[in-house]
């Protein structure tokens, strides 16, 4: 039987942020119920007895935007039509502002183990600033009702590179981080999107990025901070407690395949990367008509090569890097023959370190982590 994760993607939001561009929609109360049933009914349609789930996402959007009841109604479809594993990994983001104490409790009751929550800063002006919905006071008081409602499995993002954020906010928002002592702490630098009111406000002057020296002075601070507490920092942004890493998506960066379920969400199966479409009104017509077909985006059809690439792109994703034994084992290639040219200019650039068991970055290599997945792209 074969090992699959599974995504399910829940648009919807109570106000988008300044800097997203994800799949979402703000408000839109009256499209979630009929939206939860077509969720099932793909669930149904996708359902494939020859897989084992290991691990579920449910991410957004923002799914804790769902009414009382509606995640419930998912999990348990998913658990009646899937073979989930009894030590599977099920995480749902929930964003402060959207999230009950009942709401938690029903998360729990259906078998949700671990729960990622949104707070970005903890300074409420810097909030305000990137639309965040919630204030700092709102965050305590979900993580709270989060531990009062039985989870142990707690992941906190923290943004970096705001407009307005000095390197003294950051100190606080991790040593307040680090005082709650959650399991996984996920830190993002600030991507300035096209199209977004984000990106509209700093091109017309009226909000300034941090410089970049600053942006890369707040990322090794928090990087040794959290270290110094006791989180490993295992990803380029994820640091987590001792066996509490991100088991979802640790999965996909070694190349395992998972099931998207939803508007827009992406799968990885047999190779080839499809989606579902963007279009809101779209997706739930086509499934209203039992068109799936018309539902998917074929996005990557995957050679040999590309997997390899791919391989080794993600796995400079990782801290402990390539494995020289890994890639061999599984593409019957040497990854230092292979990339012999581009691996070579890497190293006299100081951004990869070759030894005889791994390729990974450098502290160089972290800062400019874009140029070394430039080589593999």
């Amino acid at each position: 039987m074969k090992n699959l994760g599974l995504y399910i993607h829940i648009p919807f939001c109570k106000q988008k942020c300044l800097y997203c561009d994800f799949v979402s929609f703000p408000k839109r109360e009256e499209k979630q119920g009929e939206y939860i049933e077509v969720v099932i009914q793909e669930l149904k349609e996708k359902a494939n007895p020859e897989y084992q789930i290991t691990t579920i996402y449910i991410g957004g959007g923002t799914p804790s935007y769902l009414p009382l009841g509606g995640i419930k109604r998912i999990m348990q479809k998913v658990m009646e039509l899937y073979n989930v594993w009894k030590e599977a990994e099920i995480t749902i983001e929930v964003n402060p502002g959207t999230v009950t104490k009942e709401k938690l409790e029903e998360y729990r009751e259906v078998g949700i183990n671990r729960i990622s929550i949104g707070l970005q800063e903890t300074d409420n002006l810097l909030l305000q600033t990137i639309g965040r919905i919630h204030t700092y006071e709102e965050f305590l008081e979900t993580y709270r009702l989060a531990k009062e409602a039985g989870f142990q499995n707690i992941n906190v993002d923290l943004m970096i590179g705001l407009p307005g954020q000095t390197l003294e906010n950051v100190k606080k928002s991790v040593s307040n981080i680090i005082a709650l002592n959650p399991e996984h702490v996920s830190v993002y630098s600030l991507i300035l999107e096209e199209g977004t009111p984000l990106n509209s406000k700093i091109e017309k002057g009226e909000l300034t990025l941090p410089e970049e020296e600053l942006e890369r002075m707040e990322y090794w601070y928090v990087k040794n901070k959290l270290e110094l507490a006791g989180y490993k920092h295992y990803e380029i942004s994820n640091f987590a407690k001792p066996k509490k890493e991100s088991k979802h998506n640790t999965s996909c960066w070694k190349q395992e395949e998972y099931l998207g379920i939803g508007l827009a969400a992406h799968s990885y199966i047999d190779g080839v990367r499809f989606s579902n479409i963007e279009n809101l009104e779209e997706y739930l017509q086509n499934a209203k008509q039992k068109q799936w077909g018309k539902n998917k985006i074929i996005q990557e059809m995957q050679t040999i090569e590309d997997k390899q690439k791919e391989y080794m792109l993600l796995g400079l994703r990782m801290l402990k890097g390539v494995s020289i034994q890994e890639f061999k084992a599984k593409y019957g290639n040497n990854p230092i023959y292979l990339y012999r040219n581009a691996l070579q200019k890497l190293v006299e650039e100081k951004l990869i370190t070759i030894n005889l068991d791994t390729i990974k970055l450098t502290n160089k290599g972290l800062d400019l982590a874009n140029i070394v997945w430039e080589e593999f792209i």
